[in-house]
């Protein structure tokens, strides 16, 4: 009788389904299990590898398998959506995740610790954070327009709204009105003051770990996406090069290739999109600085910025920077300043 060599489990909130098959493929059982007897179910089989689509509580999952010896493998949904036959159901999902688990080139995901995973919740929890800011903001600017009010763009602007509230301007407002730009601007503060704590949080994780500081040498990389960096990507030694990398944060471009002509188009923006952000809102610093204060003598920099758009400079120099963070990563260094060309 052939052993079971790997079993695609397709996870969802209370059931799921198990497919298993052995070395060459040929399925040897499916069936349902509950949330409550899933571990109780794998405890009792012959360890082998376990495959799972890299949904939520995947990690989790993944984390529980392996303590219990068995080979887990984590694959992003996208590559197992095309070994889905015919309609969509969880049989079909879990045979699906087993046959892609078996090709040679298939390409996995890390399993994250808990650590890693309350690290990356922290920026998670800032860019709600920041969303809602933003979107609290726009609603007393959108209000205020309907009275005759324009308040400039910016959060350090909206400071003064309340100063304005208050004074003669103010009185010309109906009260349920002034009450609920007061509301507003109530929680407008308490959201500043919930980000700034997780701002000095972000800062003390930078200084307290040696990955992090090590990214901050790199131009562009600041506290925050120092430790974003380490908390959300995969280990460097996952990519063979540094393009690799760029491309996972989807910073390299996208090819329409055909023909042996090569073309290609804008950034893909696939992967990782809180990095990506945070990368080329750094590089925008660094590109903004370099046009006010100049950029070195004969850098690369330079001969970007004479010939390209700014922005464009800006998502170059992100992929740029994505491939020397791979590289600091990688070798385990500080980041060392090139030395510009000599005229």
């Amino acid at each position: 009788m052939s052993e079971v060599s790997i079993i695609g489990l397709d996870i969802a909130k209370n059931v799921f389904h198990a497919h298993g098959a052995d070395a060459s493929g040929r399925a040897l059982f499916s069936r349902k299990i509950g949330r409550g007897k899933l571990l109780e179910f794998f405890a009792g089989h012959q360890r082998c590898t376990v495959a799972l689509e890299a949904s939520g509580g995947a990690h989790h999952w993944g984390r529980e398998l392996t303590r219990l010896g068995y080979e887990v493998k984590l694959i992003p949904p996208a590559y197992v959506k095309p070994f889905v036959k015919r309609n969509k159901n969880d049989a079909a999902d879990a045979e699906a995740i087993c046959e892609a688990a078996q090709r040679p080139s298939m390409r996995f995901v890390a399993i994250k610790s808990e650590e890693q995973q309350a690290s990356g919740l922290v920026f998670r929890t800032r860019d709600l954070l920041v969303r809602q800011r933003t979107q609290l903001i726009n609603a007393i600017r959108g209000h205020l327009t309907e009275y005759g009010w324009v308040a400039p763009k910016g959060p350090s602007h909206v400071a003064m709204l309340g100063d304005l509230l208050e004074d003669e301007m103010g009185s010309s407002l109906p009260e349920a009105a002034r009450a609920m730009f007061r509301t507003m601007l109530d929680l407008l503060e308490e959201l500043n003051e919930k980000i700034g704590d997780l701002d000095k949080e972000i800062a003390r994780r930078a200084r307290e770990d040696a990955v992090a500081r090590r990214l901050m040498t790199i131009p562009g990389v600041g506290p925050i996406t120092a430790t974003a960096l380490a908390a959300l990507a995969p280990p460097a030694e996952t990519f063979t090069k540094g393009r690799d990398f760029a491309a996972w944060l989807g910073l390299a471009p996208r090819q329409m290739s055909t023909g042996g002509k090569q073309k290609l188009g804008s950034i893909s923006k696939m992967g990782e999109r809180t990095l990506r952000r945070l990368l080329i809102i750094g590089c925008s610093a660094v590109v903004l600085q370099a046009s006010k204060r100049g950029a070195p003598k004969g850098s690369w920099l330079e001969q970007m910025m004479a010939r390209k758009p700014r922005m464009l400079v800006t998502v170059a120099l992100a992929n740029k920077t994505a491939r020397i963070i791979w590289a600091v990563l990688v070798k385990d260094e500080d980041y060392r300043a090139p030395v510009a060309a000599a005229a």
